[in-house]
Order: C-alpha cells, then structure tokens, then sequence
C-alpha cells in the first residue's frame, strides 16, 4: 500500500477534490466543519496549499513545530505586507474580501525590525496600565446595561445582543471615546468586519480614531489613548491613529468570537451544566479547539526558503493554523500531560497578542455576569441547527439563540471612572446625545 492509497479524502463538497486545487478555506462547507478540512491539510505534511478567496493563494502552517519556528524566526519571515509578491504583481486587487485584513498600514503589526520594536513597546506598555479593577467595573456596567435591554423579552441573540456589543464598548471606555466620537467607532469597527459597506465603515473608523487623537493631543486623560501618546516612543499623529485603529479593530473581533465561543461551549457541553462554574476551564477549553481567530498570523518570506520542507518564494503569503496546530497530534499529548496552555490562540513570538490577560478578564467578567443575571440561560435551537461565518481568518458562530426567564436588571450601577474617586473621564452625554447611537445611548443609561 503506498501513501497515494492512504492519502485522506477531501472533506465533503471540497472543490479541491480530485482536481490538485488548492484548498479552499472560504464558503460554508469550510466553516460548517473546518477540523474536517485541517484533517485532510495535514497530508501534505506541516504546511498545505489554501486559497483564501477566490483567486488568493497562501501556504498554511498547520503543524505545531513548524508553527513556533515560523513565528520566532523575524529574520527569515516577515510582516511587512508591502513584500507580498501576489498583490504587487495585481494578482489580488485591493478590493479582494481578505485584503482589509492583509494589505499593509502603518502599525506595529505589519512592521519589522526597530519600528517594530518601537511601536509595540508603546502599545504593550499602555496596555500594561490598565487596572483590572477599573476592567471589571467597566464589563459589568457595559455588561449590565446590555442585559438590561433584553433581559424582559426572556430570549436574545447572544452574539449580536452581547458578545458582539460588548468588547466595543470596553474599548471606547478604556480609550476614552466621548459620546460622538464613540458611535463613529462603533459603527466602523461593526462594519468593516460584517462587510456592510466596508469602504465607508473604515473611512468612518479612521476618521473618528483622529478626531480622537486631535481631542486627546488638547486634553489629554487616563486612558489608553493618553498614555500611548505620552510614551517615550513619542508616536506621530499617524503612527497613533494606526496603532488606535489596530487595537480596536484587531481587538474587538477576536473577543467577541472569544466571548460567544464560550458561551456556546457552556451552552452545549453537558459536563460544565452538571459540574457548575468551570468559566475559566470553558475558555482555555474554547481556546484550544475553536479559538477565536483559526488562521492568520500572515508572513512573508525575505528570500525564497524551505519550511518543513516546503519550498517558499520570496514574497509568498504564508498564515499560521491556530487552529489545526493546537489540534494536531503533538499539543495534544502535550495536554494530555497537563499543559492547558500551551496552545498557539494567543500566536508566539514577537508577534503575539500584547493583550491576552485583558482580554481573558473580560470574556471571564462577561460571562460571569451574564449567568449570574440570568442563571437558567439556555440554547433555544438545536446545536445542529447553528451557522458558523464562512471566513479564512476567524472561528465565528453567526447567531447563538438563547432563552431564560424574563428578568428585571433596572439596577443603577456606579458611573464609570479610572479609579475610585475621580472624575469620570467620559463627559456626560447632552440631550442631543440620547437621540445618538449606542455609545450615546449607553452613556445616558448610567446618568439616569
């Protein structure tokens, strides 16, 4: 028997069946059952031919060990998306679905060597002061307010009603957004990744990211845009609306896939129903085998090179499988043996997530509340009858239906501040502010 004979089948309505195609990580049939189609890329061994989009080709690292080689060696693999051999020969058009989230901007995360170094020194070290008391408070309050406006029904979308809303409204209270300000942001960020006018939505987040820098530059606060912009790294104007627009946009989709991930977990693992609690264990559980962003992490040869024997040319797209890497053969032994995290969700290298322990104490804090205000919450569909976001890049569920029992959640709650005893940092909203959009909305709800 040769290995042609034990060479796995495509997964079902794969069109690189039989063809020698490259395989497709778009369309439902990948997002319905994508460990099925990781299953079948590891034939070809630690890295595999994808197509991204129709007509956009990339190599797929789906092996652990050759994962942490790629994303540790930033002399052999870059970041700088301007190397990407595809798009400057037009290959892929900047109006590709996938080019907003690979073509090159100006920030820490398509950037080598010193500006790298520079830039996410900045952002790591801002990220660093955030207090997690103040992270608390702020979730529960943000928390509470959107239970507040479906918590009567005794049903919602978990996703669109919560995990969506939720981290966008941390943000624009951690970068101090005023009410006008934050509706922009909102309405760019959930635009640009939902693609309902994604040209306007990121004119849109760009805009008010500035007009933020501008307020911030005359008035600075304590909040993460100030001390960004005091760091010794001393950022321009433009550095600091990329790298704002960065931790926004980059943060915001990730947590809410991360938040309704495990949620969905809680919602259809018996074990963690019959046992209670396991919050943290439910996360670290989501984060091996469906975390939030599947594959990413794009690189770019410097030179042509072999990875795990797979010759690449200089300038080939290549992406990282967190998700079949943490699933594959090797992490899970090392599970096995009782490293619960050491799985690839949070990427490794220079490039990994500057905001992790952040983002852990939010997903934590929003679920906890969530249960606790309505503590018989359940899947109000079966779990089969769930859609997955057709997407290469993030592990998302389109909606998570819920029923409980109605419940009032009219409770006031402290106005948010950086720390107990001074003065909120967000401006009362005025009345013009009521008839705004959510952020406006949100800000009148605690002055009631």
């Amino acid at each position: 028997m040769n290995a042609h004979d034990t060479a796995p089948v495509p997964p079902p309505g794969c069109p690189a069946h039989g063809s020698g195609a490259r395989v497709p990580l778009h369309g439902p049939e990948f997002a319905a059952d994508p460990q099925a189609y990781y299953e079948y890329l590891r034939h070809y061994g630690a890295a595999a031919p994808v197509e991204l989009a129709p007509g956009v080709e990339a190599t797929l690292v789906t092996d652990y060990a050759a994962a942490l080689q790629l994303l540790q060696d930033s002399g052999t693999f870059r970041k700088d998306a301007r190397r990407w051999r595809a798009f400057n020969e037009g290959k892929v058009g900047p109006d590709s679905p996938v080019a907003p989230l690979l073509a090159y901007r100006p920030n820490c995360m398509f950037a080598d060597g010193a500006d790298h170094l520079r830039l996410r020194q900045a952002v790591t070290d801002s990220m660093a002061r955030v207090d997690t008391r103040r992270l608390s408070r702020s979730t529960e309050q943000i928390s509470g307010y959107l239970i507040s406006q479906f918590a009567a029904r005794g049903s919602a979308d978990l996703l669109g009603d919560y995990a969506k809303q939720l981290p966008l409204f941390v943000f624009n209270e951690l970068f101090g957004c005023p009410a006008d300000i934050g509706d922009r942001v909102l309405f760019g960020i959930s635009g640009m990744f939902d693609g309902v006018n994604a040209d306007k939505a990121v004119e849109v987040l760009f805009q008010a990211v500035g007009e933020l820098v501008a307020l911030k530059r005359s008035k600075p606060g304590d909040d993460v845009t100030s001390w960004l912009m005091r760091h010794e790294a001393a950022l321009s104007d433009e550095e600091m609306v990329h790298q704002l627009a960065l931790l926004l946009g980059a943060g915001a989709e990730p947590l809410r896939n991360l938040i309704g991930n495990t949620l969905h977990r809680l919602l259809t693992h018996e074990r963690y129903a019959r046992e209670g609690g396991l919050i943290d264990e439910a996360l670290d559980d989501t984060l091996w085998e469906n975390p939030p962003m599947s594959n990413y992490a794009p690189h770019y040869p410097a030179a042509d090179t072999e990875l795990a024997g797979q010759h690449l040319q200089a300038g080939d797209l290549v992406l990282v499988s967190f998700a079949a890497a943490n699933t594959g053969p090797a992490l899970r032994a090392s599970r096995q043996a009782g490293s619960n995290r050491a799985h690839l969700a949070w990427s490794a290298g220079p490039h990994a997530c500057p905001s992790k322990e952040p983002a852990r104490h939010i997903t934590v804090t929003a679920i906890e509340h969530l249960l606790n205000e309505l503590p018989d919450v359940e899947l109000a569909v079966p779990e089969d009858s769930l859609t997955w976001r057709p997407g290469p890049f993030n592990r998302a569920l389109a909606t998570l239906p819920a029923r409980f029992t109605p419940a009032r959640t009219g409770r006031r709650t402290e106005p948010l501040s950086p720390v107990a005893g001074e003065e909120p940092e967000t401006p009362a909203p005025s009345r013009s502010a009521e008839r705004g959009g959510m952020w406006s909305q949100f800000l009148n709800w605690l002055t009631r």
